[in-house]
């Protein structure tokens, strides 16, 4: 057919490197090559984050797309934005023993910021 690219078939010599595999050998293979290709999706996906995805967890948490915007940015401004900021929230309601939404309320006006950056640069 013309137009179309022809593929040499080499599966028989790429096929030697597992040939004297048994089945146990090659699950085992599998699982390899698939924690190689998935290991830095993970990684990536627990180190980073962007500020629509931190607002959409905000407002599954229960707070309203107005209540969101200052708690994002507060998070940006001071830092903090990699520790996800639903996560802020509920380390500050734990550590004053209040409940989240007091906790978002509270930083929203500005308060216990200073809490949350203690927590996370802190070590605590």
């Amino acid at each position: 057919m013309k137009g179309y690219l022809k593929r040499d078939d080499d599966f028989q010599e790429r096929r030697k490197k597992i040939a004297g595999l048994s089945d146990e050998e090659l699950k085992a293979r599998f699982w390899e090559l698939a924690e190689t290709i998935v290991n830095p999706l993970l990684k990536m996906a627990k180190e980073n984050t962007s500020p629509s995805i931190e607002r959409s967890v905000l407002l599954r948490m229960g707070f309203s797309s107005l209540e969101v915007k200052p708690l994002v940015e507060g998070a940006i401004e001071r830092g903090l934005m990699g520790k996800g900021v639903g996560h802020i929230v509920y380390r500050v309601a734990k550590e004053k023993g209040i409940t989240i939404r007091e906790a978002g309320e509270k930083l929203i006006a500005g308060d216990y910021w200073d809490t949350a950056i203690e927590i996370f640069k802190g070590g605590r």
